[in-house]
């Protein structure tokens, strides 16, 4: 059976969730179907039965497995995919027992979608590998060498064009508001606001007004109507930064929010209807939170329709020269070359700090460097001390042989294969770029 011949029903109560399931198989090349409820997909099944079901566990009426239970009665050999936000054995039984043929837990794991379908369907590996949409061109300031991020951008060009709430997780300083920024872009709210607001660095005194606004009058200093976050993000995205940080009195009424499209100014009795697609992150572990009652489950599980987790850098290390390459450029205003051993000392170093902490340090490097050359003295002194220390090169090459590999592929394809060129943006001779391609593949050096 071929992906264009296969309906699919997505059943799921909230419209998000329809939207990027539905919208992720449309652009596979399936037909989508919806149901908001297990009687509308019971009533949908019997009129016209679908090759898939995609069936939330968490339903207002029948739920998930008495849904699934039913449709045994009248179609006992219709796939069904169960998807839940509870992943715990005992439904995980309970739905394979009922006769589901998998089991997802959400947030949905898109590529682990894809194959579910495709396996189920029967689709071959080679269709699943191929289907997706294109990528779109990237912005100047985002650097993505490394199979993590490379991952992560092919996901946001799928979720991007949904309604659906987007969570962004990772240490401090690993760049979430750029992906924040990136699912903007991408999406169809891209000619609307994009309103960012940081819940740690508001008080929380007058986080309830700077989120949802208020009226004049509502509180002592309130000299005037203010339409908060929420509103001035209509048409357009909301990045809440930090939002574990959110008090937990007020994560009701943001919950309200995302559920109904209404926000409850301070002050009013008049509900405003928003239309704003929420964007949050946090660096905090949130499943934590929750189990240590310091975040709602269900607030989180709302949010947490689609999780882009960003690795740190030290995980992604083929990001680290490219990063500092462009960091040196918006510094120095021209071009900028890092020498072996001061690139060398930036990949040996472990970044606990991240991106932030890179971008600081090449800026340092730049103001010291007063020339086209960064070298380890330019670099701050625990980074240069790299350099100095006993086996560190040795013990680099060894640890970082597919980082540089990877820099020096990507670096000439950047040049179009020009390896002179090449070998000037990565501060080599010619020579040693030819040797260097010798040692990674051999017939790169021929012609």
């Amino acid at each position: 059976m071929s992906e264009h011949s296969s309906t699919i029903l997505v059943v799921d109560d909230e419209a998000s969730q329809r939207d990027l399931l539905g919208g992720f198989a449309a652009r596979l090349g399936y037909r989508v179907r919806e149901a908001a409820s297990g009687e509308e997909a019971l009533e949908s099944i019997q009129r016209e039965p679908p090759h898939l079901v995609l069936l939330d566990v968490r339903l207002p009426g029948i739920n998930g497995i008495e849904t699934l239970s039913r449709i045994r009665q009248f179609a006992p050999n219709l796939p069904v995919l169960l998807i839940t936000a509870f992943a715990d054995l005992r439904q995980a039984v309970a739905a394979m027992k009922g006769g589901a043929e998998d089991y997802l837990a959400k947030p949905v794991d898109l590529d682990e979608l894809r194959a579910a379908m495709a396996d189920t369907l029967g689709v071959s590996a080679a269709g699943r590998r191929d289907a997706g949409p294109p990528t779109p061109p990237l912005p100047a300031d985002l650097v993505c060498e490394s199979p993590a991020m490379r991952h992560l951008v092919s996901t946001i060009a799928v979720v991007a064009p949904s309604k659906a709430p987007v969570l962004i997780t990772g240490e401090s300083g690993t760049g979430k508001e750029v992906l924040a920024r990136l699912v903007h872009a991408w999406s169809p709210r891209a000619d609307g606001p994009l309103v960012a607001a940081n819940c740690a660095s508001l008080p929380e005194s007058l986080i309830e007004s700077e989120l949802f606004g208020h009226t004049k009058g509502a509180f002592t200093g309130a000299s005037e109507t203010r339409q908060g976050f929420f509103r001035a993000a209509h048409g357009g995205s909301l990045f809440l930064d930090e939002i574990a940080e959110l008090p937990l009195h007020l994560q009701p009424k943001l919950l309200r929010a995302l559920e109904t499209g209404q926000v409850l100014p301070v002050g009013s009795d008049r509900p405003a209807e928003v239309d704003t697609r929420l964007i949050a992150a946090t660096n905090r572990d949130l499943e934590k939170e929750v189990a240590e009652g310091r975040f709602r489950d269900d607030l989180y599980y709302r949010i947490n329709v689609v999780e882009l987790a960003i690795q740190p850098l030290r995980e992604r290390r083929e990001d680290i020269l490219p990063l500092a390459r462009h960091f040196a450029g918006e510094f120095s205003g021209g071009p900028v070359r890092l020498s072996p051993q001061a690139g060398n000392c930036l990949l040996a170093y472990p970044w606990l700090g991240n991106i932030r902490e890179l971008r600081n340090a090449v800026q340092r490097a730049c103001l010291l460097s007063r020339g086209d050359v960064i070298l380890p003295e330019h670099l701050p002194p625990k980074i240069a001390a790299l350099a100095s220390r006993p086996g560190t090169e040795d013990e680099t090459h060894g640890r970082l042989s597919q980082v540089e590999r990877a820099t020096i592929l990507a670096t000439l394809q950047e040049c179009g294969g020009n390896r002179t060129q090449t070998a000037k943006k990565l501060g080599i001779s010619r020579r040693a770029l030819i040797y260097k391609l010798r040692a990674i593949e051999p017939e790169s050096s021929g012609g």
